[in-house]
């Protein structure tokens, strides 16, 4: 099945207190969002990429892209009030009998194992989602009230999360919902299963200072 990616990068610098949106900040001399888009194309080099951009940074986007010699082909579309009415803006360019994966742009270390591992999971049995076990406690809070619970029952979510596309086109032609936190979280709403499969530790969702300066780290550190 054909493959494509629909990659997010509808944030702002705000909690990076940059004003630059976080998704074109360096990293290693190589914004954001490329080094996104690079480990699709490396890991599958025929995809269809889509980005979803804020409208207003279209050009400066245009203007990175001309400046590091950036020429992987991708194609552009505007953003929504959320991340559901972003997502449900790519989708519209996204054909039936594919598989589709939606990914965060501010997750540029993504493994190529899991991209690999994730489309292909999501072509024979419908959708797979990236998981990664809790490693510290928890506590569950409630009305100013806490207590420990089994973080064994519990596990951390990435992207990219991969779907036969017309499941999801389907999916998202619901009204959005508060509850919505990410695609599988609307897929699952339609009363289809969810996936898990392992995800990468290192796949971590930059949105502080402090991210980056891990993602630097990992980053030296990969062969």
């Amino acid at each position: 099945m054909k493959k494509y990616i629909i990659i997010v990068a509808g944030g702002t610098g705000s909690r990076m207190k940059s004003d630059v949106p976080k998704q074109f900040i360096l990293l290693r001399g190589k914004p954001i969002l490329m080094r996104t888009i690079e480990r699709f194309t490396h890991s599958f080099p025929d995809i269809q990429i889509i980005v979803v951009l804020n409208a207003q940074y279209r050009n400066e986007w245009k203007s990175l892209c001309e400046k590091h010699q950036f020429t992987i082909e991708h194609t552009i579309t505007e953003g929504g009030q959320t991340r559901f009415h972003s997502v449900k803006n790519g989708l519209a360019l996204v054909p039936d009998n594919c598989v589709v994966g939606v990914h965060d742009a501010a997750r540029p270390l993504v493994s190529y194992n899991t991209i690999i591992n994730a489309f292909n999971t999501a072509e024979e049995t419908g959708n797979a989602t990236p998981a990664v076990p809790l490693t510290e406690s928890i506590r569950f809070i409630e009305n100013g009230e806490n207590k420990a619970v089994d973080r064994n029952k519990y596990s951390i979510i990435q992207t990219p999360q991969c779907f036969h596309s017309s499941d999801l086109r389907q999916a998202f032609m619901q009204e959005y919902q508060s509850t919505f936190t990410d695609d599988a979280s609307v897929l699952e709403s339609t009363g289809k299963k969810i996936n898990l499969i392992e995800g990468n530790k290192e796949n971590i969702k930059i949105t502080s200072p402090q991210d980056l300066m891990l993602a630097e780290l990992i980053l030296s550190q990969e062969k």
